[in-house]
């Protein structure tokens, strides 16, 4: 896969990759996803803005100076004053993450200056880089501290400085996410417009989507950190018919997948405020999410494991196999996979012989192979 570097969003040259239930990829400019938009779909977004949370400053015991990249949150409650958060020696985005300098040593206590913003370490979270910190502000104080002084987190391989628009999807609500659910970038309104008069439902949550790397292996793998979301109650409805009814849920981001399948309870999604503390990966059997529009993602990430509870490690292997040889895109600007969970992938999460028939045949696919061979638009791959 290639770095995508420019901070486009929908660029007229972006692909998706798309595996089926039965295990076929094929290749599609990502306009044609409304040709797999089937009626009674329900497709599901992360509606989070991204906050400039990005912080140079001074680590004031020691005069040295710092980037602190904020983390994560308790709740969505925007008086929230107390954050998680990455803390990054001199420097910027211009290096890589993983060969970043040091901070100083940290310790409770110590105060930090960030432009017109002063916080508190109250306790480091079981690593030397990763803290709590407070802010001495009012609310109002703090958003216009971010406002004027923050900057959106991003890495090096997207060479020029991210405006705040760049890293808004174009349903962007709520700022609580501290990276974007950069999936929602392939949308647009007139998407959203065609999926609706598809027969599709459009539905979204809020989910604080938070790093996606620390440069620090140990933290790495601790990745993705607990993140708030919130379904409301039109969402759940929406969710709970479609479940019912055997219709397909497409989620748009991994985001959207780690909530609804940590808000599902006893087979239904409830309505609401929570914390998601559970990673989404090779364990995980979904109860909810049918399949995922996505970003392109590299073995070794968080990302990347939670694609294991969609494909085999056979089949995920192959799509990285296509990914590479297609040269495809990756991170966040670049292109897309539409992932179904597989009927391979069903027949391992529970003995073969408890899968009835009928759920085999009835699993919604994404287009009928029967009825649109494959031609050089649209080329198939079996996995």
């Amino acid at each position: 896969m290639i770095a995508a570097t420019a901070p486009v969003q929908r660029s007229p040259r972006a692909k998706v990759m798309v595996v089926d239930p039965s295990g076929q990829i094929r290749h599609l400019p990502r306009p044609a996803l409304i040709e797999l938009i089937q009626p009674g779909d329900l497709v599901v977004a992360n509606d989070a803005a991204t906050i400039p949370a990005s912080l140079s400053g001074v680590h004031l015991p020691s005069d040295r100076p710092i980037e602190v990249r904020l983390a994560g949150v308790p709740s969505l409650d925007p008086h929230n004053r107390e954050f998680s958060a990455v803390v990054f020696g001199e420097g910027d985005f211009h290096t890589r993450t993983e060969d970043r300098p040091r901070p100083p040593s940290l310790a409770a206590g110590d105060q930090l200056q960030m432009g017109p913003l002063s916080a508190k370490i109250l306790h480091l979270l079981d690593h030397p880089r990763l803290v709590l910190l407070e802010f001495d502000h009012s609310r109002d104080e703090l958003w216009a501290g971010l406002a004027h002084h923050g900057r959106p987190i991003q890495y090096s391989h997207v060479p020029v400085p991210l405006a705040l628009w760049d890293v808004w999807t174009p349903i962007a609500g709520p700022p609580v996410a501290f990276e974007p659910p950069s999936a929602g970038f392939a949308l647009s309104w007139q998407l959203v417009t065609e999926m609706r008069v598809a027969g599709a439902q459009f539905k979204t949550i809020t989910h604080a989507a938070g790093l996606s790397s620390t440069g620090d292996p140990e933290l790495d793998k601790r990745l993705p950190f607990e993140e708030p979301y919130r379904v409301p109650q039109a969402t759940a409805d929406a969710i709970n018919q479609a479940k019912s009814s055997g219709k397909r849920i497409i989620a748009v981001g991994t985001t959207v997948v780690r909530a609804l399948e940590h808000a599902v309870h006893e087979g239904k999604i409830a309505a609401g405020e929570n914390l998601a503390t559970e990673r989404i990966d090779v364990r995980t059997r979904l109860q909810v999410v049918d399949a995922l529009l996505s970003g392109t993602h590299e073995p070794g990430t968080s990302h990347y494991e939670l694609l294991r509870a969609f494909l085999t490690d056979a089949e995920l292997e192959q799509l990285t196999t296509e990914l590479n040889m297609r040269e495809y895109h990756t991170h966040e600007f670049g292109d897309s996979v539409l992932v179904s969970r597989t009927f391979n992938k069903l027949a391992e999460d529970k003995p073969r012989c408890q899968i009835p028939m009928s759920e085999l045949c009835e699993q919604p696919s994404l287009v009928d192979l029967n009825h649109q061979p494959p031609g050089p638009e649209l080329e198939q791959v079996k996995i």
